[in-house]
């Protein structure tokens, strides 16, 4: 009897050990890479001169929370979102639009400076950024869609210039991550180029 007790026990413990050894290796394994993206700005699109030596601030864009991070937003319908797989912005998303959006006014030759906030300069305007929208459609066809709402604040009397919603949309070629970020991107790029031209103007 005590041979078969001493045999059950031996066995017991055999089996916690091999429970805690695969507890331990669950406990470090690590989950996969996620795939890390970022936006590029418009190359262009306007004439390359200066307006009268303005100089613009380009403060971190406003968002709701499901904008407000470093997911990719998916909508498989109108009243539902998801976040795409596997997939990341390179910041969160107000930051990654701001300093593209920053990038795209500099490049245009436009303005006699465009800064961040921090950054010293005096500045005559501000471009006042709401994302109201920056998400792949899949109800259908796939379909990147971006809204930016934007104010043009005078920064010397606090009065808004102008204000102008900027939608742009954009087919999926392809599939994977790396078709619906590139969708995005298009779309961006063609609503940035857009509200470089209109601050130009409006200033």
């Amino acid at each position: 009897m005590f041979s078969s007790m001493s045999c059950l026990l031996r066995a017991g413990a055999a089996v916690g050990l091999l429970a805690a050894l695969a507890g331990c290796a669950a406990l470090g394994a690590r989950p996969a890479p996620l795939d890390t993206y970022e936006l590029t700005a418009p190359a262009g699109g306007v004439e390359a001169r200066r307006g009268g030596g303005r100089q613009i601030l380009v403060p971190e864009p406003s968002a709701l929370k499901s904008l407000d991070g470093q997911e990719i937003v998916i909508k498989p319908s109108a009243g539902s979102i998801e976040f795409l797989k596997g997939a990341q912005w390179s910041d969160r998303l107000p930051r990654v639009v701001q300093a593209r959006l920053a990038e795209a006014l500099q490049r245009s030759g436009r303005f006699g400076g465009v800064g961040l906030p921090g950054e010293g300069l005096a500045i005559d305007y501000q471009v006042i950024v709401e994302i109201r929208s920056f998400e792949i459609e899949v109800a259908g066809a796939d379909r990147a869609r971006v809204g930016l709402f934007v104010k043009l604040l005078n920064d010397r009397n606090g009065t808004v210039r102008a204000s102008r919603l900027f939608e742009a949309a954009a087919p999926v070629s392809g599939t994977g991550n790396d078709a619906f970020v590139a969708a995005l991107d298009r779309a961006f790029n063609q609503a940035a180029a857009e509200i470089v031209a209109w601050t130009a103007g409006g200033v």
